[in-house]
C-alpha cells in the first residue's frame, strides 16, 4: 500500500466527521423556528368534541351485535381471579400498540395510555388485577392473543365474524367508522371513487384493509403502522387513506395536505377486547368489569376525555343489562366550537412541510432524554449480549465447519445456511412467537431475552463464516511448525493459528457488530414493555405521539453516533493490519474480508 494512503484516509475520515457535524448543527438551527405538534397521546377533553359526520352512511344496527352481546353479566363478587387462566397470577398481560392515538398510544412519560388502555386498566382494577402493557404490531396482535402470548389485546379491535374464528371477544365498549382521507385537490370524493390502479393506504390486519379488499374488491398498499401511512399520504405517495375516523381526526393537523372527504359505518361489529377462545372465564370476568365501570361512570368519564363524540342511535356499551351512560351533548359542543373556529390556515409549502416534519427543535429536545435514558441502554444491551453469543457460538461453528468429521461439519453448514438465508425479522418472529410459549416459565413471558437470543443466533451464522475464512487463510505451515515444536493440535490451533486468523478478520467482525447494532431495532416486533424499548421504538413512539418524524430523525442521529465511530475503527484497524503485515498477507486478508462481506463493506 502507498505510504501516503493512510494519512489520506485519516484526512478523509476527519472531513467526513466534520461534514456530518456541520449538517447536524445546521439542521438543528433550521429546526429552531418550528413549533412542536400537540401531544396526540393526551386527552382533549369534552371541549374537543366532534359531531358525527353528516355524510355518514349506514345500513342499520351500527356497532350492534345482539348475537354476541351477553344479556347480563356475572356479579363481580362471584368471580374467582385465580381461575382466569392468566399467564402470571394476579397480572393481566396486555398486548397493545404505541402508534394509534387516541385509542392506544405511549404518552410523554413513556406510559401506555389512550382510551382503550385506560378503560382496560380501570376494568382490571375492578377485578383486583395489575396490568402489564407491551407493544406489538397490529398484524400480529390477534395471533399473539390466541397463542396466550398476551392475556388480552387492546387496540380498538372490531369483533368481526372472521376474527371470532381466531379469538373470542368481550362485549363492546366502543363503536367505529371509516374515514376516507385524500390530498387536497384529489378527484376522489367518495368511497365509490376508489378504483383499481390507485394507491390506497391501509394498516395491515385492520378492518379497513378487509373493507378495501372484501367490499371494494381492490388491492391496497399495506403499512405496518398508522403513523407510517399518514406520513406517506402527505407527500402524495399514496392517493387515499382508509382510516379509523377517530384516529384520523387525531393525526391530522391544521395546514396538513390532507382532508377527510367521506365517512362510512361498519354496521354490526362493535369494538371489543380480544381474548383467547379457550379462556371463557376471562371473557366473562372482563364483561362483568366493563358493566361495572359503565355503572360507576368511569366509562363516560374516559369516553368524554379521549373520544368525545355522540353515540349512534340505539347503541350503548356493555351487556344488554348495562345502564345507558350519561354523556354531555357532544353535538352541541362541537357546533359551538365550529362557530368559534377561525378560518383554516393557508397550506404550507413543501419545504415548510419537510422542515416541520423532520427538523422540529422542540421535539429533538423532548426526544433526546428518552432516547438517552431508555433507548440507548437497551440498544447497547441487546447488541452487546447478542454479540457475545455470536462470538462464542460462531467460533464453535467455525471449528465444526473445518472439521474432518461430517457429523460436525454438516450440522454447522445447515445451521449457517438457514440463519443466513432467512430474513432477520422472520427469525425473530419464529423464535419470539414459536419458542416463546415453550420457555415462558423461564423468561416470565418476557420476549426481551428471546430477542437477544434471536439476534445472537443470527450473528453466530455470519461470525462463524468470518472466523472460518480467517482461520483457513493462515498458511498451513504455521500449524506444521507449531506441531514440530511439540504443541498438540488443539494447543497449536488455540495459541498460533486462531489468533492470527482472528487478527486478519477484525475489520469484518467490527462490520458485523455494526450490522447487529442496527438489526437490534427489529426486536420491537416481539412486543416490549415501555422500559425495554430500544432506540428505534422510542423514536417511533414519539413519532406516534406527535405525528412528526423529528423523533425518528433524532433516533437516527443516535445510531450515527454509535456506528460512525465503529466505521472509522474498522478503517483504522484495517490500515494498521496492512502496515503491520507483509504485502502478500495484506492482500490475502483484504481478499478474504471482501469475499466474506462483499465488495465495499470494509
Amino acid at each position: 500500500m502507498n505510504s501516503c494512503e493512510g494519512p489520506r484516509a485519516k484526512r478523509g475520515a476527519k472531513l467526513f466527521g466534520l461534514t456530518t457535524t456541520i449538517l447536524i448543527v445546521v439542521g438543528l438551527v433550521l429546526a429552531g423556528p418550528a413549533f412542536a405538534d400537540r401531544n396526540q397521546c393526551a386527552p382533549g377533553g369534552p371541549e374537543s368534541a366532534s359531531a358525527l359526520p353528516k355524510d355518514l352512511t349506514t345500513v342499520g344496527g351500527v356497532g350492534r351485535d345482539d348475537d354476541h352481546t351477553t344479556a347480563s353479566v356475572e356479579p363481580l363478587s362471584e368471580i374467582n381471579v385465580n381461575s382466569l387462566g392468566l399467564n402470571s397470577p394476579g397480572v393481566l398481560n396486555v398486548g397493545t400498540l404505541s402508534d394509534a392515538p387516541p385509542s392506544v398510544c405511549v404518552d410523554a412519560n413513556g406510559t401506555f395510555s389512550g382510551f382503550d388502555n385506560q378503560l382496560l386498566a380501570a376494568m382490571a382494577k375492578k377485578l383486583g388485577l395489575q396490568v402489564r402493557f407491551a407493544s406489538t404490531d397490529f398484524s400480529a396482535l390477534l395471533a399473539e392473543v390466541a397463542s396466550r402470548r398476551f392475556d388480552v389485546g387492546s387496540s380498538s379491535v372490531k369483533a368481526t365474524a372472521a376474527r371470532r374464528r381466531t379469538v373470542g371477544f368481550t362485549n363492546g365498549y366502543d363503536f367505529g367508522y371509516y374515514a376516507l382521507i385524500v390530498p387536497p385537490g384529489s378527484p376522489i370524493k367518495a368511497f365509490s371513487d376508489l378504483a383499481a390502479g390507485q394507491r390506497i393506504g391501509v394498516v395491515q390486519g385492520t378492518v379497513e384493509e378487509s373493507y378495501v379488499v372484501d367490499t371494494l374488491h381492490l388491492q391496497p398498499v399495506k403499512y405496518p403502522g398508522f403513523a407510517t401511512v399518514s406520513a406517506s399520504l402527505k407527500p402524495r405517495q399514496i392517493d387515499a387513506w382508509v382510516a379509523p375516523a377517530a384516529l384520523a381526526a387525531n393525526v391530522m393537523h391544521p395546514g396538513d395536505p390532507a382532508m377527510v372527504v367521506a365517512n362510512e359505518f361498519s354496521p354490526g361489529d362493535f369494538v371489543a377486547y380480544p381474548v383467547a377462545n379457550d379462556n371463557p372465564a376471562l371473557i366473562s370476568a372482563l364483561n362483568s368489569a366493563l358493566d361495572a365501570v359503565i355503572a360507576d361512570g368511569t366509562w363516560s368519564k374516559l369516553y368524554s376525555e379521549w373520544v368525545p363524540r355522540p353515540l349512534p342511535p340505539g347503541w350503548k356499551p356493555g351487556s344488554r343489562a348495562a345502564p345507558t351512560p350519561h354523556l354531555p351533548d357532544f353535538a352541541a359542543i362541537a357546533a359551538s366550537n365550529h362557530h368559534k373556529s377561525m378560518h383554516p390556515p393557508a397550506p404550507k409549502s413543501v419545504l415548510a412541510q419537510l422542515r416541520d416534519q423532520f427538523l422540529d427543535w422542540d421535539l429533538y429536545k423532548q426526544a433526546v432524554p428518552a432516547l438517552l435514558m431508555t433507548g440507548l441502554p437497551n440498544t447497547l444491551i441487546l447488541t452487546n449480549s447478542a454479540l457475545a453469543i455470536g462470538l462464542v457460538l460462531g467460533m464453535v461453528l467455525a471449528m465444526a465447519g473445518m472439521s474432518n468429521s461430517w457429523w460436525l461439519r454438516w450440522p454447522a453448514r445447515i445451521y449457517t445456511d438457514i440463519f443466513r438465508g432467512l430474513p432477520e425479522v422472520v427469525i425473530i418472529l419464529i423464535i419470539g412467537m414459536g419458542i416463546g410459549p415453550l420457555v415462558g416459565g423461564l423468561t416470565n413471558n418476557n420476549p426481551y431475552p428471546l430477542g437477544i437470543a434471536a439476534l445472537g443466533l443470527m450473528a453466530a451464522a455470519y461470525i462463524g463464516e468470518i472466523l472460518r475464512s480467517g482461520i483457513q487463510s493462515v498458511d498451513s505451515g504455521q500449524l506444521e511448525a507449531a506441531r514440530a515444536l511439540g504443541f498438540s493440535y488443539p494447543a497449536a490451533m488455540r495459541l498460533v493459528v486462531v489468533p492470527q486468523g482472528v487478527r486478519r478478520v477484525l475489520p469484518a467482525l467490527v462490520n458485523q457488530a455494526i450490522a447487529l447494532l442496527k438489526g437490534s431495532a427489529l426486536v420491537y416486533f416481539l412486543g416490549l414493555v415501555a422500559q425495554e424499548r430500544e432506540l428505534f421504538q422510542v423514536g417511533r413512539d414519539l413519532n406516534a405521539q406527535t405525528g412528526n418524524l423529528s423523533p425518528l430523525v433524532a433516533a437516527g442521529l443516535f445510531y450515527l453516533l454509535l456506528t460512525v465511530p465503529l466505521t472509522h475503527l474498522v478503517n483504522y484497524i484495517d490500515a494498521r493490519l496492512r502496515r503491520g503485515g507483509s504485502s502478500d498477507e495484506s492482500e490475502e486478508s483484504a481478499a478474504m474480508v471482501s469475499s466474506t462481506l462483499g465488495p465495499g463493506m470494509t
